[in-house]
């Protein structure tokens, strides 16, 4: 049965159980002459939650069981054989998925036309034409064993889940039932209904937690695959970036550092200054009308997409400064730049700065501004000297959001700044910064267990690491200057 049917069953199965529960107690009720612990409808919410909560976390659990389980017996199945000549197992096992999807599609499809056949039946050459038909294409050297495995594999998931829905659908009507038959006037209901809010919301507050784990749990594992297969010393130190899919790979991480740090220094230069002079006249000069004009047109640069960034940078503002500064000075013939992408990126991100840095200075106290004015102080005075200072530790989380926005910027470094890894001061030359070749070195059709594949975690990782840095710095500067204030 399809999964999201499943969770179909289990929402009526508890509503069914809160109405039920609802007015079990109130008959209960009625029936004794006590009166409920609790509101009726907690004793509905009780049975409703016995009834879907544990199946549902059931029903993930299979889920995200079920799949290495098949696939580790079907593995078994698989001879060394059949693996292609420095290859990998979990290629093979890629077909096996592919084919026994396909396997579906042909048996479905036989079922339309009336002629059922059941798999067993199947072998690898009376399917192979219908396998094509239904989209799978298969190359002529596939074994039949991976034929065979991709059945296995089949039965093995349809086995799985006829038992997950079964089980699934069994444990929500038997413990609704137990719930339903536990209720009384004298039960707790809203305690055990609050429980379960408080333990949700628990549980919520733990996902950025788990989700920062797993995300840095697959970076350190991919990454220390990496480094058994290429040194270390050369990836850290090493000024060339040369991937070789065939082998003899140069993977220096340095100029892509120095694309990195190039393009965002450049656009932290255009977007902080405009930004916070944006916010301050915004703030502190401009009336009521001007504000609701001017600050939702800002705020449009926003949500425009980075792909329109990327466009604009490589039609208008590249050719533009090839024209008209590149090439008159010397410095370049190409279109695609740092300052290019820079520029692009710095005026993406003004938001970033603006919004945020006029939502901060808004917040510092009146009082602060009273008391500059009454000792004398002007307007700019006292925005330099009182507002400014005051608002310094929230200015540096958006600064600090802008460059983390900057440094994990794509699209405008690909369509901007080209992708070419390089060690170079010139701001009209192309270079590339690491998510670009993030991106390059995990798409096509590469072996996944390869230096040139495992190369972008260790990529990732690094930029993960100088990120939390900067946040570490930021963090620092922020206490250190809200002790002044408080």
């Amino acid at each position: 049965m399809d999964v999201g049917i499943i969770i179909l069953i289990l929402a009526v199965l508890a509503a069914l159980g809160h109405v039920v529960g609802r007015r079990r107690a109130l008959a209960l009720a009625a029936k004794s002459g006590v009166k409920l612990h609790s509101l009726p409808g907690y004793y509905g919410q009780t049975v409703a939650l016995f009834t879907a909560v544990p199946a549902f976390v059931v029903l993930v659990a299979w889920l995200f069981v079920q799949p290495g389980i098949v696939e580790s017996r079907v593995s078994g199945m698989i001879p060394d054989s059949v693996i292609p000549e420095g290859g990998a197992r979990s290629l093979v096992m890629s077909d096996v998925r592919r084919i026994a999807g396909g396997l579906d599609a042909v048996l479905a499809r036989d079922g339309q036309r009336g002629a059922d056949v059941p798999i067993e039946a199947l072998d690898f050459n009376n399917v192979r034409g219908r396998l094509a038909e239904v989209g799978v294409a298969l190359g002529g050297d596939v074994p039949s064993e991976v034929f065979e495995a991709a059945k296995a594999f089949r039965e093995n998931s349809r086995t799985g889940n006829l038992m997950m829905t079964v089980v699934v659908l069994a444990m929500a009507v038997v413990l609704g039932m137990l719930a339903y038959r536990r209720i009384e006037p004298e039960l707790r209901a809203r305690n055990i209904s609050e429980s379960f809010v408080k333990s949700l919301l628990l549980g919520a507050s733990l996902v950025a937690i788990l989700t920062t784990i797993g995300i840095v749990g697959s970076l350190i594992f991919e990454t220390f695959e990496f480094f058994q297969r290429y040194p270390a010393q050369d990836f850290f130190f090493s000024t060339v970036w040369n991937p070789q899919f065939r082998g003899g790979s140069d993977l220096g991480i340095l100029p892509l550092l120095w694309g990195t740090f190039y393009v965002s220094i450049i656009s932290l230069i255009v977007a902080v200054p405009l930004g916070l002079m944006i916010a301050v006249f915004l703030s502190e000069y401009a009336g009521p009308t001007t504000r609701g004009i001017v600050k939702p047109a800002i705020e449009v640069l926003a949500g425009i997409p980075t792909i329109v960034y990327g466009l604009f940078a490589l039609v208008t503002v590249g050719p533009f400064l090839r024209d008209w500064l590149a090439q008159p000075l010397g410095l370049g013939t190409s279109s695609s730049s740092v300052l290019t992408a820079g520029l692009v990126m710095g005026i993406m991100i003004i938001p970033f700065v603006s919004s945020l840095s006029d939502d901060i200075i808004n917040a510092v106290p009146q009082a602060l501004r009273d008391g500059s004015y009454g000792l004398g102080a002007t307007q700019s005075e006292t925005i330099r000297q009182v507002v400014l200072p005051a608002a310094l530790p929230g200015i540096v989380g958006a600064i600090l959001l802008a460059a983390s926005r900057a440094i994990g910027e794509t699209m405008i470094v690909v369509l901007g700044a080209g992708a070419a890894a390089k060690l170079d001061l010139n701001p009209f030359e192309a270079m590339t910064t690491v998510t670009v070749k993030i991106v390059s070195q995990l798409t096509g059709d590469t072996e996944f267990g390869s230096p040139e594949t495992l190369v972008a975690f260790a990529l990732g990782l690094t930029l993960f690491v100088i990120t939390l840095g900067l946040n570490v710095l930021a963090l620092y500067i922020v206490r250190k200057y809200r002790e002044q204030y408080e």
